[in-house]
């Protein structure tokens, strides 16, 4: 599992930038070992009401693509 957890996290490398240029970051909580993927989005992407749409056609696709057996992306909130 901790390598699902590297390669997930080098996933997400890729699209930090994109989420910075927009005042925002993502960081990775948990993956589970029925491989769903817990994220915490941070900054402009916590209130973005684009934030449902960037998780599931950006982040999902981004780590689905480098650990296609990954079931789900889910963004957690920690309040």
């Amino acid at each position: 599992m901790d390598n699902h957890f590297k390669i997930i996290e080098e996933a997400l490398e890729g699209i930090r930038p994109y989420l910075k240029a927009d005042g925002g970051d993502i960081s990775l909580v948990e993956v589970s070992d029925e491989l769903v993927v817990k994220v915490k989005l941070l900054g402009a992407c916590v209130d973005c009401p684009m934030s449902y749409q960037t998780m599931k056609n950006g982040v999902e696709q981004v780590i689905k693509k480098a650990v296609p057996e990954v079931k789900e992306v889910v963004a957690v909130n920690n309040n």
